[in-house]
């Protein structure tokens, strides 16, 4: 056994002991997520490759001078989007606020500038880059059988601090806007919960679970046919708006009162 004594003194020894255990971590990794299965390690079909080759193509033509080459980002422009996953790309696009004809006013939705064909391409072509979050199912936003009480707890919990109670959008800190949901189609309400866009944060399927964003978007949705039991809605957008009307029609009362008192005291000493 002294030679293998002699043999652990060696410098050498230390450095394999090192390497056995990287592969050993290694293997057991590739194991628990599965990374070196047949299924994750299958290359794309000819179909997946001739879609993320027109996605490259819309790419180079309407994205790549902001975005930069294979989507990696130029400072100070606009942020790389290895890694965002396609529901971001199909967000952004979809809504209109990409791709941006001034740089920063990505904020404002407007009608889309590519065809959903265009749109579902660049988000493929973007998700081959880095993976991250696809985009939903038509299963996943479905509102059939969603709890509609639950989603209105969980959009007032989660969503009312910016949108509003009904999702009518407001004024945010720094000149940022949360904008209106009444135009956004049930996947972009679930693709934005997903992917956080712009000052929103990112509810995750852990944070909050595709039934709950089912149910969310059900509230929402159901809230744009509602009708108004207190008459006029004011835009929906809560107290503030009711208040200034409320105070301004007071004030206009007071005014024509003080009118008619003055007119009247003047006619009396006539």
């Amino acid at each position: 056994m002294s030679w293998i004594t002699a043999r652990r003194r060696r410098p050498v020894a230390g450095y394999a002991v090192v390497l056995l255990g990287l592969l050993l971590i290694g293997a057991i990794y590739a194991t628990i997520t599965g990374s070196g299965s047949p299924a994750s390690a299958a290359a794309p079909s000819a179909a997946q490759k001739a879609q993320i080759g027109r996605g490259y193509q819309v790419f180079q033509a309407n994205c790549q001078s902001c975005h930069g080459f294979a989507a990696a980002g130029i400072p100070g422009v606009a942020p790389g989007l290895i890694g965002v996953g396609a529901a971001a790309v199909d967000f952004q696009v979809s809504t209109g606020r990409m791709p941006a004809k001034v740089n920063g006013a990505e904020n404002d939705r407007k009608p889309p500038q590519l065809t959903p064909a265009q749109t579902h391409a660049v988000a493929v072509y973007i998700a081959s880059l880095g993976g991250g979050p696809p985009i939903p199912s038509a299963a996943q936003v479905s509102t059939a059988g969603a709890n509609v009480g639950l989603g209105q707890q969980l959009f007032t919990s989660n969503c009312s601090q910016c949108h509003n109670f009904v999702g009518a959008g407001g004024a945010l800190t720094y000149g940022k806007f949360a904008p209106a949901l009444s135009p956004s189609t049930p996947t972009q309400i679930y693709e934005a919960m997903l992917t956080g866009p712009e000052a929103m944060p990112v509810f995750n399927e852990t944070t909050i679970t595709p039934s709950e964003k089912a149910d969310i978007i059900a509230y929402v949705t159901q809230t744009r046919t509602e009708q108004n039991p207190g008459g006029v809605s004011l835009g929906r957008v809560g107290p503030v708006t009711e208040g200034l009307v409320a105070f301004l029609g007071v004030l206009l009362f007071m005014v024509l009162a003080a009118m008619w008192i003055t007119a009247k005291h003047g006619k009396v000493h006539e």
